[in-house]
């Protein structure tokens, strides 16, 4: 008896994809449970223009590629089929013999929403199904705008945040985390949490950074559901979700996308553009109008179907650049001679455009290390579009500058300075992230100079400096803390430090440092407006002290923040202010409760009307060793 004829797509489904212009294939590629004419079933589709047969392959049928095989539609490149008794949880793989060089491989769903666990590497029929209950988050998403409100990321890696030694040392599931992870971000009052890569990845030491499944988030902590149920928990507990998303490369492994059909399919076929000389890993092609479609459509899928909130986008600078990495002779110029990659930069400003289109209030964030101009400004200004941009240079400036031995700043005081020259070039994030702690770097603690009190005062006032500075904040897990050992990801953050005063008095400094950014809209509402900033004294590099004003958007309340860069104190140290009245001290990295020796100002200071700075008011202020004091001016004491 024939089977059903079914196809879940339509006519406009394969134009828009052979255009590059359909946004959502993850409705009608892959495997989708179905029934037609009353026999339940999978609806099989994937793309394979250059197969002679594609079959589906699996326990249902002894994996013998002769029996299920796909019908090719038409010209569009699509191979597809509907197998009756075909249910969810079925294991599959596609068969694909190629009409060149005799290649036969079984390969993996690219559309697939789920995968058994690695290094296992079949697709499992599923469906997305799930009741959320995040409904007054979603609702007010739209009205959000993240350059003027809070925005403090707690990056994380979700397979070695906390593990269970009695049980194998085995990493939480997304149940777990949710039942302990939103009141711990919500604790220490960080605004979002950013997953590294969750999609599927062969290779656990990749951190995810080597993904085979665009549309799956790894089965290593559980189910899609699993890992909608943590999203859905964190959003209620008023937690926005940021995914990390690598459409910059991907690996080489048979099994999965490269070589596909016998062809350069999703990979470009010059190797000069093709094959990423670092990573050893294939490069997309993004000038192939259905690859553009695929990426584009895993973007959306993230947003549509896992309600995250931002997607940061891995390694822009690789994608930009056609010699990235690469000496003389080893790339090849753009059509007018350059070294910019030009269908990169058009897939990065559609992928910018529609996912702004299509979801109000998130946002994308670029890791690009470069100089590249406008990365965060709008497309139609000449920009690529994304709402954020990673701030490298801060980020090498500030830890070669902290680094060094205290009697040595006085020397590289610039390293302090320089970044205002740029700043508001860009909509910037501050990272701390998970590469600085790594292959090593050794841990954000471990890098201070100094004895053990040093270190801790040190980093206090690394992450003072961070958060009374503009632009948004994130930091790597362990470093809320002053984790020792440089992050393993086949261990567990050492909680246990947690036990003694310095590492907890480090957590609490960061839990008021979160809260001081979230109350005080001077630190928030302009981090991306220069007229928000404004130096007091940068020009103090004999004593290693810096000092500056953030000022709210809309008028109110102004903030002084003030940083001694060496463990001798200085004190009277007089400060020039604009205004007169109670600036008063609200917060201290010196203080006891944070591990300090206890130097302060004694709650705050009237300005006297003695001019400083070019001001018309000043302060006399203690300064603590390797301290940042921060005050508040209050209109209604001016």
């Amino acid at each position: 008896m024939p089977l059903p004829h079914f196809s879940l797509l339509t006519e406009d489904d394969l134009f828009l994809f052979n255009e590059g212009s359909h946004f959502r294939l993850y409705r009608k590629l892959g495997a989708h449970p179905v029934e037609v004419e009353g026999k339940p079933g999978t609806y099989f589709a994937v793309w394979a223009p250059d197969a002679e047969r594609v079959s589906v392959i699996g326990d249902f049928n002894g994996w013998d590629g002769r029996k299920n095989k796909l019908s090719s539609k038409g010209s569009s490149g699509i191979w597809e089929g509907f197998f009756p008794g075909v249910e969810r949880g079925t294991m599959y793989k596609y068969q694909v013999r190629s009409r060149y060089h005799g290649y036969r491989m079984d390969k993996l769903d690219p559309y697939g929403f789920y995968f058994e666990v690695p290094p296992r590497t079949a697709s499992i029929v599923w469906d997305l199904e799930y009741a959320w209950n995040d409904r007054e988050w979603m609702q007010a998403r739209p009205g959000a705008d993240l350059h003027r409100q809070p925005m403090s990321v707690y990056e994380m890696h979700i397979g070695s945040w906390r593990r269970v030694p009695d049980e194998g040392n085995r990493s939480l599931s997304y149940r777990e985390l949710a039942g302990i992870l939103p009141d711990y971000i919500q604790r220490l009052g960080f605004t979002h949490v950013e997953f590294l890569p969750v999609m599927e990845h062969p290779f656990f030491g990749s951190w995810g950074y080597q993904t085979t499944g665009y549309f799956a988030p790894t089965s290593r902590y559980g189910t899609p559901q699993d890992f909608k149920h943590l999203i859905d928990v964190l959003h209620q507990n008023g937690i926005g979700v940021i995914l990390d998303w690598v459409p910059s490369h991907f690996p080489s492994d048979e099994h999965a996308l490269g070589n596909f059909d016998g062809t350069h399919l999703y990979e470009h076929s010059d190797p000069q553009q093709g094959f990423h000389p670092d990573w050893k890993s294939f490069i997309f092609n993004y000038g192939r109008r259905e690859v553009r479609s695929f990426l584009l459509s895993s973007a959306l899928f993230w947003l549509d179907e896992y309600h995250a909130d931002g997607i940061r986008v891995d390694a822009v600078a690789s994608m930009l650049y056609l010699d990235y990495s690469r000496k003389a002779g080893e790339w090849r110029p753009n059509p007018y001679g350059g070294n910019e990659n030009l269908e990169a930069i058009s897939w990065l400003r559609l992928f910018n455009e529609d996912i702004y289109r299509e979801h109000a209030g998130v946002q994308t964030i670029a890791e690009e290390s470069t100089a590249w101009p406008m990365v965060s400004k709008p497309t139609y200004l000449g920009g690529l579009g994304f709402g954020f941009k990673w701030d490298m240079g801060w980020m090498h400036d500030m830890l070669e500058y902290i680094t060094k031995e205290p009697i040595h700043r006085r020397f590289h005081h610039n390293r302090l300075t320089f970044r205002m020259l740029y700043a508001f070039s860009e909509n910037f994030m501050l990272p701390l992230s998970h590469d600085e702690v790594v292959h090593g770097k050794a841990s954000l603690l471990a890098k201070m100079p100094g004895d053990d009190w040093q270190k801790f005062a040190n980093l206090r006032l690394l992450y003072g400096y961070m958060f009374a500075m503009s632009g948004k904040k994130l930091l790597f897990m362990g470093g809320e803390f002053g984790q020792w050992k440089e992050w393993n990801h086949d261990e567990s953050l050492e909680w246990n430090l947690l036990e003694y005063d310095p590492h907890l008095g480090l957590q609490r400094w960061m839990r008021d440092l979160n809260a001081m950014y979230a109350r005080e809209p001077a630190l928030h509402s302009s981090d991306c407006d220069p007229a928000g900033f404004e130096w007091i004294d940068c020009t103090d590099a004999e004593s290693s002290v810096v000092s500056w004003i953030r000022k709210p958007r809309d008028g109110g309340d102004l903030v002084l923040a003030a940083c001694n860069f060496t463990p001798v104190p200085r004190m009277p140290y007089r400060v020039g202010v604009p205004r007169g009245g109670l600036w008063r001290e609200i917060l201290n990295s010196d203080s006891k409760v944070y591990g300090g020796s206890g130097l302060g100002n004694a709650g705050g200071f009237e300005a006297e009307k003695k001019p400083c700075h070019g001001r018309p008011f000043s302060l006399m202020l203690t300064l603590p060793p390797l301290g940042i004091c921060v005050f508040k001016h209050e209109e209604n004491q001016s």
